[in-house]
């Protein structure tokens, strides 16, 4: 019997099955037209370890791009901080130093406190959290960051819930006091107007990346207190709040040999960690030293960040001539971002 010859209609959609198969294996992220010269309306192939339909193993990683960077190259990235990595800040509250030495400092709830002070940005934390009956101290968690670099002002926060939902989005932006929405969508991003300043969705909802131009990269990921931690760390949660928290990881670059804060001093090239080697759960004090008035404030007594354009360097800083993202003269700000009052 005769094999019928396969038709030319038959064979160009066999290869454009491969073709497609083979994009949807590598996958590739796209540059707007704000993107750096190299990168703009460019789409950049991406890792083959990272996460597509043809892939589904790898969906704790993204591909991402720099795209105001001129190489233009795609890496594959987690989604999540490492928690047991250096820079790390997880759980109540646990902290991974620039030393990789662990250490727990638990604050207090509704108090502020520098986690990175230098003279050019400022890092603080809120900590959450409630005290049962019969302890002498909070259980806390980090509920907020707050960042001061250059003219900026802006914040991140978790959304006080009963009980978790992972449909929901449970992180707030703020920019001088007002709402800054980032829509629901991989890859968002939200950039100060001199683009020294960004923030970006490394998944539709509850994990973001913040880059400071030169300075720092934080990960930044929402969990709640879930009831197995409850039940291990006897928390007594009460009823009306799963207490959502940051998990966040930090990555620095040109800090000054005097940095301070709580998780800062740890990278001073001097610095000699207080944890106790060989304990169990090594706590460190100081909130006296670290404790700041609110989230967006300087004024502890270990604090180096100063808004005087004279820095550390001894150089002025010359003043920009561009401005914030004005979000009162309408809903759009041009970068895909809307604000709200």
């Amino acid at each position: 019997m005769e094999v019928p010859k396969p038709s030319l209609l038959m064979i160009i959609f066999v290869v454009a099955l491969c073709f497609l198969h083979v994009k949807a294996w590598h996958g590739q992220t796209y540059c707007g037209g704000n993107a750096a010269p190299r990168c703009q309306l460019q789409y950049i192939d991406c890792p083959e370890e990272c996460p597509t339909t043809m892939n589904p193993n790898s969906q704790n990683k993204i591909c991402w791009v720099d795209c105001f960077k001129p190489l233009c190259m795609a890496e594959c990235r987690a989604v999540k901080p490492n928690c047991e990595s250096s820079g790390a800040i997880c759980l109540d509250p646990r902290f991974i130093g620039g030393d990789g030495i662990v250490f727990y400092f638990h604050g207090r709830s509704n108090e502020h406190f520098s986690l990175v002070s230098d003279p050019d940005v400022q890092i603080n934390a809120r900590f959450t959290g409630h005290r049962p009956a019969g302890r002498t101290r909070d259980f806390t968690w980090i509920q907020a960051l707050g960042f001061l670099f250059n003219s900026h002002k802006f914040s991140l926060e978790t959304t006080k819930v009963a009980t978790w939902d992972s449909n929901l989005d449970h992180l707030k932006f703020f920019i001088d006091g007002q709402d800054l929405v980032i829509p629901q969508e991989t890859l968002s991003t939200w950039y100060s107007s001199e683009k020294d300043i960004k923030i970006e969705r490394l998944t539709q909802k509850n994990s973001v990346i913040v880059t400071i131009k030169d300075k720092a990269e934080i990960m930044v990921n929402v969990v709640p207190v879930t009831k197995e931690d409850d039940r291990i760390h006897n928390y007594k949660l009460p009823v009306d709040d799963c207490f959502a928290h940051l998990e966040v990881q930090f990555k620095f670059i040109n800090l000054s040999p005097k940095v301070d804060g709580i998780l800062g001093r740890t990278y001073r090239p001097d610095f000699k960690n207080p944890a106790k080697p060989g304990v169990a759960m090594p706590v460190v004090g100081g909130e006296d030293s670290f404790r700041t008035s609110s989230l967006l404030s300087h004024d502890c007594k270990t604090c180096l960040f100063s808004e005087n354009p004279v820095v550390a360097s001894g150089f002025l800083k010359p003043k920009s001539t561009h401005t914030l993202l004005d979000c009162s003269r309408g809903a759009s700000s041009g970068y895909g971002i809307v604000c709200r009052k």
